[in-house]
């Protein structure tokens, strides 16, 4: 198991903090090339260990909201953690299992056999379950610009598919005299053709990316300034902090409106109450956002409605005009489960929310985009900005730029606000919209549309960020017709899933 806890471990350090996404390229190898002494029960066991290791390695810090802010203890925080990673590791349980038994039993090199099987199993796990894409081994490569543009085309799934190819390119390597012995009438040209439409493949992949990075799009200017207001999670709803955050949100805002900007940006949950149903606090909030002259918008939880059973809450982003008047609401779509909701309440009536507060989150349904006279934007909330199929919906028809807020104190100083930012890079490159990213406790940024980090602050800091974004009317490939790429892979595998069976 030692090869596959090796994979586990280079993977999870290809993603930040520790970043070393060159790992990620030979960072299977070790467990490719263990599969080949084992029966389809090790595999499967092998890869689950491997999985393991990778998940734990790189999700560990979801123990910190569980433990800090959920109540529960560090251990059984950590004994929580890997028991999602026991489901998560199924996935490259399962992919190790399907790629020995098609590598020894067809002709197929494992360059090709590999990233077909991960990709299908990498987007089943984005959308099963409600989902759950965090770790994808594509992200890890979010600072390869001329090598992520072809996301516009395939998604992030694209990138993981070159990854993994490369991993298989020197499986193949490592492993061919042993094939060669195992099939004596294993025809060689089969990988040496593999590895010339490989080279062939980047190649052309780079190419792509250049052209991409240097391509002129119009687009208008715009200013916009990020609060970052660093907003102790375990005060925020205290009634004696409320004035406390209201002044610090609207002094950063009074800072900021020196660089002139159209719009500014507050994170998810900025306000300590609930805007429109507390009606004192919500026309002070808007006699204040008159007074500045600008777009103000925010995220609030508000009440949808209220019996005396139940009370009914979403996750909502606002954007109050120049006039300080409402112009846009949004409620969130993708709710954490656990978190915002309980999946399955009938059968895990015992668990409660790791998160305060009254009555139940209810998602929104519109994939709707806010429209001012600078341009039109959709807004993520949270996690939302993780999931590629959901931030297209928003773009299908149009837009100019995104925003996502967030509040990522509940991950605190550890790898989980990193690995969140890196992700919203891919969803600018897959919709070539510029975005900005407002959070709590940071990291707060803009990123172009190409995926250049223009700009970031620093995590747990009270500051402002102002940048000018260059709004982009682009519709890509893959806001117009999705995960193609993703649906071939998925169909390629069905197929050799098939051809195995039947050499069985």
């Amino acid at each position: 198991m030692l090869p596959a806890i090796a994979s586990g471990i280079f993977i999870a350090l290809s993603f930040p903090v520790a970043g070393l996404s060159a790992l990620a390229w030979i960072a299977l190898v070790p467990l490719l090339h263990s599969l080949w002494q084992k029966s389809w029960k090790e595999a499967f066991w092998t890869g689950f260990v491997f999985g393991m290791a990778y998940f734990f390695g790189s999700i560990y810090w979801i123990y910190h909201s569980i433990n800090y802010y959920g109540g529960l203890s560090f251990v059984t925080s950590i004994c929580l953690v890997l028991f999602l990673c026991s489901y998560l590791a199924l996935f490259p349980a399962v992919f190790s299992l399907l790629f020995i038994l098609a590598y020894k039993r067809t002709k197929l090199p494992a360059l090709f056999i590999a990233p077909v099987f991960w990709v299908t199993l990498e987007f089943v796990r984005s959308y099963a379950l409600t989902g759950f894409p965090w770790s994808s081994i594509g992200y890890s490569q979010y600072r390869f610009l001329p090598l992520i543009q072809i996301a516009d085309i395939s998604g992030i799934y694209g990138v993981s598919f070159l990854v993994l190819a490369v991993n298989g390119a020197v499986t193949d390597l490592l492993l061919i005299r042993k094939r060669l012995s195992n099939m004596p009438l294993f025809p060689l040209s089969y990988t040496i053709a593999g590895m010339v439409s490989l080279l062939l493949l980047l190649a052309a992949t780079l190419g792509y990316g250049m052209f991409r990075l240097s391509e002129h799009r119009p687009g208008s200017q715009i200013t916009i300034s990020v609060i970052q207001g660093n907003i102790e999670q375990d005060r925020k709803w205290d009634p004696a902090f409320q004035k406390e955050v209201l002044d610090i949100y609207e002094n950063l805002s009074r800072d900021a409106l020196f660089a002139h900007p159209a719009l500014l940006v507050w994170p998810e949950t900025a306000v300590p109450f609930y805007f429109g149903y507390d009606t004192i606090n919500s026309d002070q909030l808007m006699t204040f956002q008159k007074d500045t002259g600008t777009h103000l918008l925010f995220g609030s939880v508000m009440v949808k409605s209220r019996t005396r059973e139940r009370t009914e809450l979403t996750n909502s982003v606002i954007l109050l005009d120049r006039e300080g008047k409402k112009s846009f609401t949004y409620d969130k779509i993708h709710l954490v489960p656990f978190g915002e909701y309980v999946p399955l309440r009938s059968v895990l009536f015992f668990i409660d929310k790791f998160v305060e507060g009254i009555g139940d989150y209810v998602s929104g349904r519109q994939y709707i985009r806010a429209k001012t006279e600078f341009g039109s934007f959709g807004t993520l909330v949270c996690y939302e900005v993780i999931f590629p199929g959901l931030v297209r919906k928003f773009f299908t028809d149009g837009g100019d730029f995104i925003i996502t807020i967030t509040n990522d104190a509940w991950f605190g100083k550890t790898a989980g606000p990193y690995q969140h930012f890196s992700m919203a890079v891919f969803r600018s490159i897959e919709n070539r919209k510029p975005l900005v990213r407002a959070a709590n406790t940071g990291i707060s940024g803009f990123i172009d549309s190409n995926g250049r980090i223009r700009a970031t602050s620093g995590l747990f800091t009270r500051q402002v960020l102002t940048d000018n974004i260059t709004t982009d009317s682009s519709r890509t490939f893959y806001t117009r017709y999705g995960d193609l790429f993703a649906y071939l892979c998925i169909v390629t595998s069905i197929v050799m899933a098939v051809n195995i069976i039947s050499r069985r």
